[in-house]
């Protein structure tokens, strides 16, 4: 029953790519960024850490595409390393996110009683804490290297996964299958880990897409606010650097914001999609009306 469960969700995910305008062009996005990820040797110009002799070059000068900064860098160069940066913070942070909900929503949606209790109380009292200024207070307490900023993220995201979580593990321990298991003997863990957890995943899956935006503009910000790690390239740190001179070299700050929305929409594109796929109530039409 559990194996039909997830052909039957994987059948929904290639019908909504075909049916469904929004997780396609997530999906279509994310291959894109992707490919700029893997091909980031064949497609710079330059050396992005390279300090040039040409300071805030204009787009187009001397070669430079999208022209330099105020240490003679190559900007091109510096948004696709800069990919790979962001979609690194994208992907981690939301795994520790996905991965704390998943397990703390799962055994108190399970367990339920008094475990669901203490667990669901400690998931509304940190939804209460101003987010971003805990970010701001970790990363100012422990410093702002990459990885940090990357481990923050992911422990201040997992409520709103945890509380997707618990609600569907609420749902499916009422199920046949579940039920059947437990008359067969089967131990409570064993039917946490093979049939609540890996059913229950997917509405998860989803929000944990769209908490990638988040994340990547949750980096962009610290990094504005000077709070980014200054050893690496990253959007976020090309927009920092950037603001000083936006009305001589007004580039390096836009392509870089630029990237970074047109990131942000793709995640949001993919996690919506997801939303309408998984949505029992989605109809898969002609252009994947309801």
């Amino acid at each position: 029953m559990a194996k039909s469960n997830k052909r039957s969700k994987l059948t929904r995910y290639l019908q909504g790519f075909k049916s469904d305008a929004q997780f396609r062009a997530g999906v279509i996005g994310i291959v894109l960024l992707l490919l700029v990820v893997a091909l980031t040797p064949v497609l710079v110009t330059h050396d992005a850490h390279e300090f040039g002799s040409l300071s805030l070059g204009r787009p187009g000068q001397d070669g430079h595409l999208l022209g330099t900064n105020h240490m003679g860098q190559d900007v091109y160069s510096m948004i696709i390393e800069g990919t790979s940066t962001s979609l690194k913070v994208a992907v981690i942070s939301s795994m520790i996110s996905a991965i704390l909900g998943i397990l703390v929503g799962g055994i108190a949606g399970f367990f339920g009683g008094k475990t669901d209790i203490v667990i669901s109380e400690s998931i509304n009292a940190f939804l209460m804490i101003p987010t971003f200024f805990l970010v701001l207070l970790v990363i100012a307490l422990f410093g702002n290297s990459i990885t940090n900023v990357m481990i923050v993220i992911g422990l201040t995201s997992w409520p709103g996964n945890a509380k997707l979580m618990r609600a569907q593990a609420l749902s499916l321990r009422e199920r046949t299958f579940v039920k059947s298991a437990v008359a067969l003997g089967e131990t409570r863990l064993q039917i946490l880990t093979k049939y609540i957890l890996p059913n229950g995943i997917f509405p998860v899956v989803a929000n944990t897409t769209r908490g990638m935006a988040g994340a990547i503009l949750t980096e962009a910000s610290l990094s504005f606010l000077g709070l980014g790690d200054p050893n690496i390239i990253s959007w976020g740190q090309m927009i920092y650097a950037g603001k000083n001179y936006i009305t001589t070299g007004w580039w390096v700050s836009t392509f870089a914001g630029i990237a970074t929305i047109i990131t942000v929409v793709i995640f949001y594109l993919l996690g919506d999609g997801m939303n309408h796929v998984l949505n029992p109530k989605y109809s898969f039409g002609k252009g994947g009306g309801k």
